[in-house]
């Protein structure tokens, strides 16, 4: 088979070099330790963010409520404004092997969370799940979570697509502020 197309001239990529290309940057260095960290093992304390997180002060640990079997922390690595994880102060890894208690308050503090946010933010909707293993994709595995996601209208941009990057227009500590204001005294 023969072919009629020319051989593109190639271009020495020093040249673009400080060239503008129309594009601005949105540099998240911070994010490193979440795309390179380790994760911790099936075994409770072995580097679990989630059996740590109790053991803090409620600011430093980001905590916004605690049960008597669960609590509700700030997300580190937020979907969007807000979001916040529901967990089992146990290190259990999957739905089915919480206790009868424990779901009880997992769906209490479920529940509690859309109430807060709904009081301190107004958002339009939520998705609310949780990953079971790390093939379903679980950032944490080892320590069951639920994710509780804020969202609005027109929410999305091109930026979580193109650049997978998330533009949040709330810092951590403001959005547990508003939260802990507004979470639900009954």
């Amino acid at each position: 088979m023969t072919s009629d197309h020319h051989e593109l001239p190639v271009e020495d990529e020093r040249s673009f070099v400080g060239v503008p290309d129309g594009f601005d940057r949105l540099w998240t260095p911070h994010r490193m330790a979440y795309v390179t960290g380790e994760r911790p093992s099936e075994d409770e304390g072995d580097g679990c963010p989630f059996c740590v997180a109790p053991d803090k002060e409620d600011a430093e640990g980001l905590l916004v409520h605690r049960g008597r079997t669960c609590y509700v922390v700030m997300n580190l690595f937020p979907y969007n404004a807000g979001h916040v994880l529901v967990c089992p102060y146990r290190h259990v890894s999957l739905y089915i092997d919480l206790t009868d208690e424990e779901t009880a308050e997992f769906t209490a503090l479920t529940k509690a969370a859309i109430r807060a946010m709904q009081q301190a933010s107004s958002p339009h909707g939520f998705n609310i799940g949780m990953n079971q293993g790390a093939v379903a994709g679980a950032g944490v595995a080892a320590h069951l979570h639920q994710h509780v996601i804020p969202r609005w209208g027109g929410d999305m941009n091109f930026l979580p697509i193109i650049a997978q990057t998330k533009a949040l227009p709330i810092l951590l500590e403001d959005a547990r502020t508003a939260l802990v204001r507004a979470w639900p005294t009954d």
